[in-house]
């Protein structure tokens, strides 16, 4: 996965992620540390909400994350909350040496979903991973909340930088993956269901000279072409590879 400054290229896809978790837990220093590669050892707590982008590309795409960091001091609730309007992807934080910070995570899930879509691609980070002898909670605690909650987990530490990209990467690859299948069953499962219950004496299964079968991929065929060349007039050419490349895709079965 590579990274691009904001001037080199334009993006594909344009995801917006929110930090979430209890002040103090080192959200701003782990956007910091991925966005440019810095850290504040000194660093206040956060006013509000800020955000930063970062370019990466995934599969030859070019996707920017919007990054929001969001203030954790429940004096800013109000004002943040409208700032989960429109995320695909959060990074729930807490520190492995405040226990009180991981006891918090169950409220900062449910408000997560309060204001954002259901199915926001969520990791549990347990940040501070460096501070070992500080450590409160283990590791096999945070696993297990994740696998609860259906969540992808991971320990970091902004301070040493590990894991950190790692952990923002995830995120913004899954949400791809998922753009990415969206797309291409929104292609094939109409004309599926069109010849669902159908009959004619042509089909066989797996015989790929049936009427079906031929209708099938016709209709993909034709569906892509006129989104093509809407997307390509509308939008840009960059568009227009886009769906060649699912389209491709989608007609290998």
């Amino acid at each position: 996965m590579a990274f691009y400054s904001e001037e080199e290229q334009t993006e594909d896809y344009l995801f917006k992620i929110v930090l979430v978790g209890d002040s103090a837990v080192g959200k701003s220093n782990l956007l910091a540390r991925f966005a440019r590669n810095e850290f504040y050892p000194n660093s206040k707590s956060t006013i509000g909400v800020e955000f930063q982008t970062q370019k990466m590309d995934i599969n030859g795409k070019e996707v920017k994350a919007q990054i929001w960091d969001t203030a954790g001091q429940e004096r800013f609730r109000a004002v943040t909350s409208a700032y989960y309007r429109g995320a695909v992807g959060a990074l729930l934080v807490y520190d492995i040496s405040r226990r009180q910070t991981f006891d918090s995570i169950g409220k900062w899930l449910n408000e997560l979903h309060t204001h954002s879509d259901m199915n926001v691609v969520t990791i549990l980070v347990g940040n501070k991973s460096d501070l070992k002898d500080a450590r409160e909670v283990t590791t096999a605690e945070g696993k297990a909340l994740a696998e609860a909650q259906g969540l992808f987990f991971m320990e970091t530490s902004a301070l040493d930088s590990s894991n950190v990209a790692a952990a923002f990467q995830t995120v913004v690859r899954e949400i791809y993956n998922i753009l990415s299948r969206k797309f291409c069953a929104l292609l094939v499962i109409p004309a599926i269901k069109i010849c669902e219950g159908g009959e004619n004496v042509n089909d066989q299964k797996g015989d790929k000279n049936g009427f079906c079968y031929n209708f099938v991929y016709f209709s993909v065929l034709y569906m892509c072409i006129i989104l093509s060349c809407f997307l390509a007039y509308e939008m840009n050419q960059k568009s227009l590879k886009m769906l060649i490349y699912f389209f491709t895709i989608c007609l290998g079965f």
